[in-house]
């Protein structure tokens, strides 16, 4: 797997742009990206992967989505995400953005969405299940303590560090359970640009793939953005702790409005 990826966001949670989706994700593919990212809410996501990989399927890492809570619509959602897709199975499927407790003991009680990504495993329709959330990072860790999970995906950046920080509550859990861990919101949806002391913008993927994490999603607009993320993935080099924290620092004032996007 990369350490950069294809998130679900920019170009591809839109309709009618079969064109130029068809472009991004196979110039991705030549460019040597080979984890790409979608899930059952993203807007026209899932056909324009279906519209764009054709031969390529195989050469790439495949993870979908559900926000399903309970088994049958999980199900439901796998058949129509497959067919959309035109594939026989998912790299990677994960139970969508669990916020609250509710969301936690639909999913994990009887009859719940955890039952089908179960059964999905067993099926060879899936070959790993994962679970995701940016709401509450407590939230994710009960998920992680409930289920045998193989990928974790929650957002990794300087703003995380002063607002209900996944990275503290649970990366350390992660990583003792040898959960894969793959980070989001890298870019903070874009609005580390906003920062008046802005930052180069590769200084916040140095920042998240200096965690203990297997890869960073990005969702690109244009295949100008992904040739940029991907320059900036081949010339990675861990940041010093010491870089980590300026990088907080300067992002600390404001680290809630980055963060509102938990809400």
């Amino acid at each position: 797997m990369t350490i950069f990826g294809i998130g679900g966001e920019g170009l591809l949670r839109t309709f009618d742009h079969d064109n130029e989706t068809y472009e991004l994700i196979n110039r991705a593919i030549d460019l040597g990206v080979n984890y790409f990212e979608t899930g059952r809410s993203y807007a026209g996501s899932e056909g324009y992967y279906g519209n764009a990989l054709r031969e390529r399927r195989d050469s790439i890492f495949l993870a979908g989505k559900s926000h399903a809570r309970t088994k049958g619509e999980a199900e439901n959602h796998l058949h129509t995400t497959l067919g959309h897709l035109k594939t026989g199975h998912l790299d990677l499927w994960q139970i969508h953005d669990v916020r609250t407790s509710k969301d936690v003991k639909e999913i994990f009680g009887p009859g719940g969405a955890v039952e089908a990504f179960i059964e999905a495993k067993e099926k060879g329709d899936a070959r790993f299940i994962g679970v995701t959330g940016h709401h509450d990072p407590a939230i994710i860790k009960k998920c992680l303590e409930l289920f045998e999970f193989d990928t974790v995906l929650i957002p990794i950046n300087p703003a995380e560090a002063h607002h209900r920080s996944f990275m503290r509550e649970v990366v350390p859990h992660a990583v003792n359970k040898n959960i894969g861990i793959i980070g989001m919101k890298v870019y903070a949806r874009g609005f580390v640009t906003k920062i008046p002391d802005v930052q180069p913008l590769d200084n916040y993927l140095r920042y998240a793939l200096s965690h203990r994490i297997s890869t960073a999603i990005i969702g690109c607009d244009t295949v100008s953005q992904l040739e940029e993320n991907v320059k900036y993935a081949a010339g990675y080099y861990p940041m010093t702790e010491e870089e980590m924290q300026r990088l907080e620092r300067i992002v600390s004032p404001y680290a809630k409005e980055l963060m509102y996007y938990k809400s």
